[in-house]
């Protein structure tokens, strides 16, 4: 049977929304909520080995098998009116720990210094390989649609930079709109303020329950962090994490997003850690409807206020 022309890695122009649209057969045959006894990311065992050939580890990162950007990406289909192009890029596994069971909640400061450490090496590393704007972030939850349970998150590297992520690169480099944000924002929405990092739940929050992060001094990059500064960090990621599962009770569903500086903004750009969750009460989730979809201006059903005070009080 003749593959579609979708079935290869590529992207295509969306005309009105001005930015790519990208496409990847591949990723439909993507592992899907295996057992733990057959999960891919668990350390190797005898009769066993998955993804990680070692029989423990602190922190993996691995090529994904089912990548929607390859560096060797393919000549894209030519379509009628289409304008296509190769999905050139790299996407990256990364593994938090060996333990099936644990989460970001879970892992102590030390772990977590780890990643912040690993987060900034390899962005190093993917810029130093030429492209262009580079993403970590977390999908959490199967609510979100997250196929492995085991902790991990990805890490996306790009050729061109993405809409997304150039506009917050140029809001960035007319104004220092972050360290605005930790100098301004009324103390009231901090869930830490204090050393050489913060956590807040930002004034103009688009979901529930929002929380960035953030090293007080203007960084591009997990890279760019001082050892203080990635220890503050790492307790900050962890406490608001914590915040959000005991919120109602059980463990939060949330995209987290890593932004650092995409090419020729590092000089203006202050990276922040941003945590979206997806549950905006006991038992009911934020869904992104119609006024959302069409439009792009969200509906938030709590307030900042109320968000950052339920947060606060949530833990000692």
């Amino acid at each position: 049977m003749e593959s579609s022309p979708a079935g290869s890695p590529h992207l295509r122009w969306h005309p009105l929304k001005r930015e790519w649209v990208g496409y990847s057969g591949a990723r439909q045959g993507r592992t899907f909520l295996p057992s733990t006894d057959d999960c891919p990311l668990c350390a190797a065992r005898e009769g066993r080995v998955g993804e990680i050939p070692f029989d423990d580890f602190e922190i993996a990162v691995f090529e994904n098998r089912f990548p929607a950007f390859t560096a060797g990406a393919e000549t894209p289909p030519v379509l009628e009116g289409v304008t296509t192009a190769p999905a050139r890029g790299r996407c990256e596994v990364i593994v938090y720990s060996a333990d099936h069971n644990a989460s970001l909640g879970a892992l102590d400061d030390g772990r977590l210094d780890l990643l912040i450490e690993v987060w900034g090496t390899r962005i190093e590393a993917l810029e130093a390989m030429g492209f262009a704007a580079v993403l970590p972030f977390e999908n959490r939850g199967e609510e979100i649609g997250v196929t492995l349970h085991h902790p991990h998150g990805q890490i996306y590297a790009f050729d061109f930079i993405p809409v997304q992520i150039a506009r917050a690169a140029e809001a960035q480099r007319d104004a220092p709109v972050v360290a605005d944000l930790i100098a301004q924002t009324d103390r009231a929405l901090f869930l830490q303020d204090g050393g050489a990092a913060v956590s807040l739940v930002p004034p103009f929050a688009m979901y529930p329950y929002e929380v960035w992060l953030a090293p007080r001094r203007r960084v591009a990059s997990p890279a760019g962090l001082t050892g203080e500064e990635r220890a503050a960090l790492a307790q900050a990621l962890g406490d608001a994490v914590r915040r959000l599962d005991a919120l109602f009770g059980a463990p939060m569903p949330y995209i987290l997003t890593v932004q650092t500086a995409p090419r020729g903004f590092a000089d203006t750009f202050h990276m922040t850690i941003e945590i979206r969750p997806f549950r905006r009460d006991k038992g009911k989730l934020k869904y992104l409807a119609g006024v959302e979809q069409g439009s792009g201006i969200f509906l938030v059903d709590v307030s900042p206020e109320e968000a950052a005070a339920r947060l606060r009080a949530v833990l000692p």
